[in-house]
């Protein structure tokens, strides 16, 4: 079911619930409501804005995860630990730096070595 968002027709006079816009819960063919649930004074329904967000990959992060990832499922840990290293620092995207060192780990480098190679020169 879809949420739709309500506002008061007089946000002065509100109550707790309409003062401020709010949402509510209805079917697609629910007659929108006309009154506040809360108080009973006149609201509308209203166009929310859209909080979703889109991400998209560029052509050569996709490339290069899906290499990483076969890299990782033929156990390949340090190859895999490299390309996502290098990539991470071209990107500065911290999950592929962490997916670097976990696979760092799995490769069997030292905790020694893991904890100089995180740090960055940024830092």
């Amino acid at each position: 079911m879809p949420i739709y968002e309500y506002e008061s027709l007089e946000p002065k006079k509100g109550c707790r619930m309409c003062v401020r816009r709010f949402e509510e819960i209805q079917a697609v063919n629910s007659t929108p409501l006309s009154v506040c649930p809360g108080c009973g004074r006149p609201i509308r329904r209203i166009i929310s804005a859209c909080h979703s967000a889109v991400m998209e990959v560029s052509p050569e992060y996709a490339r290069v995860a899906d290499k990483i990832a076969g890299y990782e499922r033929e156990g390949m840990w340090s190859h895999a630990a490299e390309l996502a290293d290098k990539h991470s620092e071209h990107t500065k995207d911290p999950s592929l730096k962490n997916r670097a060192l976990e696979d760092y780990k799995k490769a069997g480098y030292s905790l020694d070595t893991l904890e100089k190679h995180s740090t960055s020169k940024d830092d």
